[in-house]
């Protein structure tokens, strides 16, 4: 039997945060002293368990889904679009809230420049959050197909939400330029004008580290 998507999705984000961790700890060893200690107080500060919370975050993002999975599924015409709309919503709110919090609010404050003060982990949220949030975006473009309207709105953006799969990879290397942000951005702010057009309105829903820990 295949795992699910979420399950695979959550394995794949959670290796990725380890062999991240892993690397940079691998790389401060092999400096000398004073770089070592360098590496060592800026994973400190970036706190492992914040990691931690923030590979959970395809959990918390698939909270819609898994209610749809354990509430009867809607009968009628009507109940289906909304139900898909209700999920389309979730799913691109929190791929608006991680994009903006973990990758454009952190880049417009020059956090991802070489030298920048906690630049590491800073990288290493907005790798994640690059994945977290390509992956929710497909999920809320399968949803806008059960409503005719908001699938007619969204099908023209689903080149542009996949032209964001590696970009996450990139954030996380230290290598996305001014192209990959505004990619981000520009597929975000389609996806909210998409929504709105068709009676789904988005807002920004940021998985927080408290809400991923379950604070």
């Amino acid at each position: 039997m295949s795992l699910p998507t979420t399950v695979r999705f959550r394995r794949a984000v959670t290796a990725v945060v380890l062999s991240t961790a892993l690397l940079v700890g691998a790389t401060a060893c092999g400096s000398d002293a004073g770089g070592a200690r360098s590496h060592r107080e800026e994973l400190s500060s970036a706190s492992m368990g914040e990691l931690a919370a923030l590979a959970a975050a395809e959990p918390v993002a698939a909270e819609a889904d898994e209610l749809a999975a354990a509430t009867p599924s809607p009968s009628t015409s009507a109940e289906k679009q909304k139900f898909a709309k209700t999920r389309f919503v979730a799913n691109a709110g929190l791929a608006a809230g991680a994009t903006y919090q973990w990758i454009i609010k952190p880049y417009k404050a020059g956090k991802f420049k070489k030298g920048a003060k906690g630049r590491t982990f800073a990288l290493i949220k907005a790798g994640l959050a690059g994945a977290f949030a390509y992956n929710r975006l497909k999920a809320a473009s399968v949803n806008a197909k059960g409503d005719p309207l908001l699938s007619k709105a969204v099908a023209p953006l689903t080149a542009g939400i996949e032209s964001l799969k590696g970009l996450g990879s990139k954030l996380r290397k230290g290598q996305a330029g001014d192209a990959d942000i505004n990619s981000f951005d520009d597929v975000i702010n389609s996806v909210k004008e998409a929504g709105k057009s068709a009676g789904a309105p988005v807002t920004d829903k940021v998985p927080s580290t408290s809400q991923l820990s379950g604070g």
